[in-house]
């Protein structure tokens, strides 16, 4: 004979306990993913070993911690539906040049993110990188045509054709639609540094500033680069230290000569000086004062500097 046993409901309490069990599992995965997007475990370990560093070692560096933002989400007027790609100081024309890659042209900027000149970049498909080399010459790097091209610009320069510059094959990328993006001057050791944006990966190529690179482009080590992507290069002239920025990641990380991490910023809100969290940071550079640029899509302007 089947013995029917008596129905339990369950009290309010607990099914009070069980929603609080809830919400608390659920705030756990949401706060997981959210560290794991933002890389906040990260942060978090090289935060503890930045307390570390002594005064001297800081001075020695870049050290983002003590940047403020004094220019915060200026407008770059007229280029609302462009793509503001990368961003470069020329220490010659004390200026800025900025890259777009939705309808690809050169703009020159002034340090205060005011517009000087457009150039059009006739022949380009999607320039993604910018870095200003010696004596006028430029390198732009076309994510979606795996090239780097060495343009050469003067003050009359007005427009710019892919065909009459000299071009270099980038090769294929593990992730062909996030391929090379980034790319910086680094003078002291006579080299391009490139970089390819995910998963992020970093290359050298052998140059004296001039429109002929030598031999082919060479892996460097990537294991430093704690970012979901990888959008901008840049080379500090004083330390030797490079500036990496990730848009995904909201993070702007310095790596030391060596390729070891040094300080970093985030790039939210409420940190650093900024009011809002800069949207989608594609570009940045440094200038000869240490002082910090950088460009957000469609169109937005950032200038930091180091507080005393």
């Amino acid at each position: 004979m089947a013995v029917t046993l008596p129905s339990v409901k369950p009290t309010r309490r607990s099914r009070f306990a069980m929603r609080w069990y809830s919400w608390l599992f659920l705030a756990g995965v949401i706060i997981y993913g959210v560290s794991w997007a933002m890389h906040w475990d990260d942060r978090g370990a090289l935060w503890i070993l930045e307390r570390f560093e002594s005064p001297a070692e800081r001075q020695e560096s870049v050290w983002l911690p003590d940047y403020h933002a004094v220019i915060d989400a200026k407008l770059l007027p007229g280029m609302e539906k462009d793509e503001a790609s990368d961003l470069a100081y020329n220490p010659q024309t004390k200026t800025l040049f900025s890259v777009m890659g939705k309808n690809p042209f050169l703009v020159e900027l002034t340090l205060q993110g005011d517009v000087l000149r457009k150039m059009p970049l006739v022949g380009w498909s999607n320039p993604e990188g910018l870095t200003v080399m010696e004596n006028g010459v430029m390198a732009i790097v076309d994510e979606r045509m795996h090239t780097l091209t060495l343009v050469k610009i003067d003050a009359n320069t007005r427009q710019l054709t892919f065909a009459d510059f000299p071009t270099y094959d980038l090769g294929p990328s593990k992730d062909q639609n996030k391929a090379f993006e980034a790319i910086a001057w680094d003078k002291r050791n006579q080299q391009l540094v490139l970089g390819e944006e995910r998963p992020p990966a970093l290359f050298t190529w052998k140059s004296d500033g001039s429109q002929t690179l030598t031999g082919n482009k060479q892996k460097q080590p990537s294991d430093e680069l704690d970012m979901r992507n990888l959008s901008a290069l840049s080379v500090d002239s004083r330390t030797g230290h490079m500036l990496a920025l990730s848009a995904d990641s909201h993070l702007l990380l310095e790596l030391d000569e060596s390729g070891e991490q040094v300080s970093f910023m985030t790039l939210l809100g409420g940190f650093n000086g900024l009011k809002k969290t800069i949207p989608r940071a594609e570009g940045v550079t440094m200038d000869e004062n240490g002082t910090v640029y950088i460009v957000s899509e469609p169109n937005l302007f950032y200038r930091f500097e180091k507080q005393k």
